[in-house]
């Protein structure tokens, strides 16, 4: 079975590449702030793996809040970081271009933390798989690490650390500000990450 990634070359996503080397990734600029820094992370592993990827280019700007698109929070928002239905988008735009690569399956990057969005929730991932595969193509969606934290997705994929060093996980531009959610997360794990590389030496 084909089974495709959607890549924002974040860490969660690089884990799972890494761990699941899918057959094809498909990576989206969907008018993000940091689109064109997350598209050449995304090209790293993929080069790195040998694994075909798909650039789509759909400007959705227009449509989003808050961080990523640089625009205030809409009222809404449960953190700075929300974009009105971002992964239903984002899993809509990889399916339309997953089928006619013949692609039966879908993988996520989600991780236990995004739960903190509705869109990150099993019950989101199992409606969204469920109204895909009723249609032509049969497509389902599922996420090999949403039980997991991101330090344990990538204890479990075995990446290398100087290999998830290439993620870019900003959510405010394509040089990392240090300062937003997406900074904080990477920085958080890696200090964790090192830790553990410590006190096992």
């Amino acid at each position: 079975m084909t089974a495709a990634l959607l890549l924002s070359g974040g860490m969660d996503s690089i884990s799972i590449a890494w761990w699941k080397h899918p057959d094809i990734a498909i990576t989206i600029d969907y008018g993000q702030l940091p689109a064109a820094a997350e598209i050449t992370a995304s090209q790293a592993i993929c080069r790195r793996l040998r694994i075909p990827h798909h650039v789509l280019q759909v400007d959705c700007h227009s449509l989003g809040s808050g961080d990523m698109a640089g625009l205030e929070p809409n009222a809404l928002a449960p953190a700075t970081d929300w974009w009105p239905y971002r992964n239903q988008l984002l899993i809509t735009l990889a399916a339309m271009k997953a089928v006619t690569l013949e692609v039966r399956q879908l993988w996520l990057g989600t991780v236990a933390s995004d739960a903190s969005h509705r869109d990150g929730t099993p019950n989101f991932l199992s409606a969204m798989s469920a109204l895909l595969a009723v249609q032509e193509g049969g497509l389902t969606v599922s996420a090999p690490a949403i039980g997991m934290s991101t330090v344990d997705l990538v204890r479990q994929s075995g990446v290398p650390l100087e290999i998830l060093a290439w993620a870019h996980s900003c959510h405010k531009a394509d040089v990392a500000c240090g300062a937003c959610r997406g900074c904080n997360k990477y920085f958080e794990v890696l200090r964790e990450l090192g830790n553990e590389l410590v006190r096992s030496g």
